[in-house]
């Protein structure tokens, strides 16, 4: 047999996976913001601010060269999709890109959710997962090696909105306790508004919640607020909250979380944000929307500075940013 001497093309003792920073967040499965304390918020929103600057400063760097994510979207979705692999491109990683509908992957062909995890952990140095159902992205990460990040599991939660939207306020208005928030629209379903509502217990915030009677905030979290004795109050009118509150955070009604098509016409059209409304608002506050948005905030009101979600939309880049190099260990 010929022997052949093929050039050493890598030189593994120079070669190193070992993470720069050990932190908190290390290799640790990103699934509920419960896991977040105010100390822990402050690293990461620290990271994130310096992920804006490097961005607006160079557009990009290599911290994450050699590490790949793969983005899971069992659900449509725009922005958080875009956002983590925009994230990921920017640090200098790579993108298995599972987005366009799982129709195309070999779930179609009947295969199970922890098939699709172990198969792409095989690829990639973490998961980002967004599932219809309420508890599933947790039961992947029992059955991951890679780091798994809930990318919205259903109804349930949304944690990298949820950092993001306080990311938000915190870069909007300076600070987050004192303020007065207000969240209007479908509260039952929103995990973006469940989400934030629990990460705001950790602040010295009150909290008004808008909506239909029927979409009202779950009980069980209404419960843990008053627990905790934050200043909360509920109505079904913008009117009511409008004058006195520093954040407006706005969300569609969820079509496709109702089940019978005739409730879902009864309030779709409930609430719509105008320039009419928002001249009774502060002159410095903010409104807010996770996106997308189908009618609750006129496009007149984009013009106005208060107009927060799309400025919004560029922070959820940065706080992924942020979150990646940290559970990767490079932050």
């Amino acid at each position: 047999m010929m022997n052949l001497d093929l050039p050493k093309l890598f030189d593994l003792d120079k070669m190193s996976r070992e993470p720069k920073f050990k932190n908190s967040f290390y290799q640790q499965d990103i699934l509920s913001v419960d896991q977040f304390n105010r100390e822990s918020l402050s690293y990461i929103f620290t990271r994130a601010q310096e992920m804006s600057e490097m961005v607006n400063k160079v557009g990009s760097c290599d911290l994450l060269h050699g590490y790949t994510l793969a983005c899971v979207f069992y659900e449509p979705s725009t922005r958080t999709s875009a956002s983590f692999i925009a994230a990921m491109e920017r640090l200098g990683g790579n993108v298995i890109p599972i987005t366009q509908g799982i129709k195309y992957s070999s779930v179609s062909k009947g295969e199970s959710l922890v098939d699709t995890m172990i198969t792409l952990e095989q690829y990639s140095d973490a998961i980002v997962l967004r599932h219809p159902e309420i508890g599933s992205v947790a039961k992947a990460a029992k059955y991951s090696r890679v780091p798994i990040i809930n990318a919205g599991d259903g109804a349930g939660e949304h944690p990298t909105q949820a950092l993001l939207d306080l990311f938000t306020i915190r870069k909007e208005l300076g600070s987050i306790d004192g303020l007065r928030i207000a969240m209007v629209g479908d509260l039952r379903n929103g995990r973006t508004v469940h989400s934030l509502t629990k990460l705001l217990m950790s602040y010295d915030v009150s909290l008004r919640f808008v909506s239909p009677d029927t979409l009202r905030l779950p009980l069980n979290l209404m419960n843990d607020l008053i627990d905790k004795g934050v200043d909360v109050r509920e109505t079904d009118k913008v009117e009511d909250v409008i004058g006195d509150v520093d954040v407006l955070y706005v969300t569609r009604i969820q079509k496709e979380r109702f089940t019978d098509l005739a409730d879902y016409e009864a309030v779709k059209d409930y609430f719509e944000i105008t320039p009419e409304v928002m001249a009774n608002a502060k002159e410095k506050m903010v409104v807010m929307h996770p996106l997308p948005r189908v009618g609750e905030i006129h496009y007149k009101v984009d013009k106005d500075p208060r107009a927060a979600y799309f400025r919004q939309v560029q922070n959820g880049m940065f706080v992924r940013m942020a979150l990646l190099a940290a559970v990767l260990g490079q932050a």
